[in-house]
């Protein structure tokens, strides 16, 4: 298992979305492996594959109750709202409040190619939601105002400016 690089706020992959896989290869799983072992280093919950520069629809997330790998993870539904403090490891030393659905129902292949269909709450169900929208381009500085954004701004610049450096 080899230790991946997480790409940061500003690297255009962070922005485009993912298209899904037709088949769970050799390739696949040992991207997996990677991203679980790059995710645990990093002490993230969860990971997803354009974080470490791969345009495919594949996340791993780990909320304390047992590892989740996901191939083409679909979101089949969700329910109740809550409002909880995210970071992400594309986006360090940030965090912002984001509502999140409460509960969800997910779908994808597991590392085998198996059709799995989970429910989920608590953090694993935040989690996936917070790696399927970096599937999708989209960063959880997507969900603050205007106002709150611009309050970041700077800190975001920084960021953005280690990546390109």
């Amino acid at each position: 298992m080899s230790l991946l690089t997480v790409r940061k706020y500003g690297d255009p992959i962070l922005r485009e979305t993912c298209q899904p896989m037709n088949e769970i290869s050799d390739s696949v799983r040992n991207l997996i492996d990677d991203m679980v072992k790059t995710m645990y280093e990093y002490r993230g919950v969860g990971l997803s594959a354009p974080q470490v520069g791969v345009k495919k629809r594949v996340v791993v997330v780990d909320a304390g109750r047992e590892l989740i790998a996901l191939v083409n993870p679909e979101i089949l539904s969700k329910e109740g709202r809550e409002v909880a403090l995210e970071g992400c490891l594309s986006i360090p030393d940030v965090q912002v409040d984001v509502e999140r659905a409460a509960k969800i129902i997910v779908e994808g292949l597991d590392r085998e190619g198996k059709h799995v269909k989970l429910a989920l709450d608590g953090l694993a169900a935040r989690a996936i939601q917070h790696e399927v929208d970096h599937l999708n381009g989209i960063l959880i500085i997507d969900y603050l105002s205007f106002v709150k954004r611009q309050l970041i701004k700077k800190k975001l610049s920084a960021i953005g400016s280690q990546q390109s450096a």
